[in-house]
């Protein structure tokens, strides 16, 4: 039997299909998820099926539609219509939801950052506004943001001078979860923000806000990792994954939540395409890697619609095309499918069609198979690695197991008589 046949028998009778979601939950997260927009979704189409798909996004994210400027616009006068459009389609779909968000000093309607408040008129204006939105979309949210970006990018990682900043300092975070807990008991609680990826002064900012909540005796359930990232600009898997256990031993789960990859000032070209293949790989396969990181949301999957313009940092180009990325992704989540044990499905999402697997690991070339697929850690890269002849604590790998890949940090020493042969760019095997 050849190898990809073998994944494919694997995949197959897991009910596992070789599109994004399916293979996220088979690797043991709890979804592979994008933002909606809303105006896209009721105009395009190709783009509303793709959303639709519960098999490639098992999770959705309204891009603007609850915010508070969209929810808010006036003082005490509250609209969902651009907020229901992607928890209708999740609720109609049986998709996960994360909703978005509630206190954020950006798109902020004048009347509450130009304001004259006091710490009980504005405590006030937010236990309101959370309990009416929060209250609309009871039941229907997996998780909130319930707090965004609430630190600065100086390089002290001072907390962000916002309105709600000026009146109340640090309090107004345990406010604000509070308020969020009593409005929707059962949604995870998160505090989301950018720039936490590098593991600097933000990042020590954001490990202390979490420590204040919980202080307070506040509730948070989370912490939400954008990940707006550069091509080549990305930290390597096992800094990320490292990072991640950070926040993890503070007791709150992990997510990517607004993940982007974009071309900086450069061309689209196929080296900088591979290139932004493997940082996502990196990005998605220290999710993987981490017990308590429990998914993945794209910020947009296709470059037309997506919030950076001319950055192509979606994984479809604007012609609905798959990219080097895509490919990328499903790869290193099938490897860590074949490794993880049986998740548990997301009980309100439909089955998933029993197919073969269609993927780039079904690139490589044939070879003889045991009975059990071959351990598959490596993160996939856009450049072919050079399958290493060693290993430093002298274990040595049996036949048909990995050896070698961008990322890879096992045994790449072989029994005799088999050598490390490279497979594709993110897999090496003895053979």
């Amino acid at each position: 039997m050849h190898l990809p046949t073998v994944l494919s028998v694997i995949f197959a009778a897991a009910g596992v299909t070789a599109q994004l979601n399916d293979l996220a939950v088979a690797a043991g997260l709890k979804y592979f998820g994008t933002a909606g927009q809303e105006g896209t979704i009721t105009s395009d189409t190709t783009y509303r099926n793709i959303i639709n798909n519960v098999h490639e996004f098992g999770q959705l994210t309204p891009e603007n539609g609850m915010k508070w400027d969209a929810t808010e616009g006036q003082p005490g006068k509250f609209t969902f219509q651009s907020g229901d459009i992607v928890a209708g389609v999740a609720k109609s779909n049986g998709q996960l939801l994360r909703c978005h968000t509630l206190v954020w000093y950006s798109q902020l309607p004048s009347w509450v950052s130009n304001g004259s408040w006091n710490r009980n008129t504005l405590q006030s204006v937010i236990e309101s506004h959370i309990s009416n939105v929060m209250g609309h979309y009871k039941g229907q949210c997996y998780a909130w943001d319930v707090v965004n970006e609430a630190i600065s990018d100086d390089a002290q990682g001072n907390y962000r001078d916002s309105i709600f900043f000026k009146t109340f300092k640090t309090d107004y975070f345990p406010i604000a979860f509070k308020a969020a807990k009593k409005a929707d008991p059962n949604a995870k609680l998160y505090y989301n923000d950018y720039n936490l990826e590098y593991n600097g002064a933000k990042t020590e900012r954001a490990l202390e806000l979490v420590k204040l909540i919980k202080a307070a005796g506040a509730p948070i359930d989370g912490v939400g990792f954008q990940a707006h990232m550069t091509v080549g600009g990305t930290p390597s898997r096992t800094a990320m994954a490292n990072l991640l256990k950070r926040f993890t031993a503070l007791g709150v789960e992990v997510a990517y939540t607004e993940l982007d990859i974009a071309h900086k000032n450069q061309p689209s070209s196929s080296s900088v395409q591979a290139q932004q293949a493997t940082d996502y790989a990196n990005m998605v396969g220290s999710c993987v890697d981490v017990d308590g990181c429990v998914g993945v949301t794209i910020w947009g999957f296709i470059d037309k619609y997506n919030w950076i313009q001319n950055g192509n940092a979606a994984i479809f180009d604007s012609n609905f095309n798959k990219k080097p990325a895509y490919s990328a992704i499903s790869s290193v989540l099938a490897a860590a499918a074949t490794k993880a044990p049986a998740p548990a499905k997301n009980a309100n999402a439909p089955p998933a069609v029993h197919t073969t697997l269609r993927t780039a690991i079904a690139t490589a070339p044939a070879c003889e198979a045991t009975a059990t697929a071959p351990k598959a850690t490596a993160a996939p890269a856009a450049q072919p690695a050079k399958p290493a002849t060693g290993s430093s604590t002298g274990a040595q790998q049996a036949r048909w197991a990995q050896c070698g890949g961008n990322g890879y940090t096992g045994p790449t020493a072989c029994q005799a008589p088999y050598t490390c042969k490279v497979q594709n760019p993110w897999y090496s095997q003895c053979l």
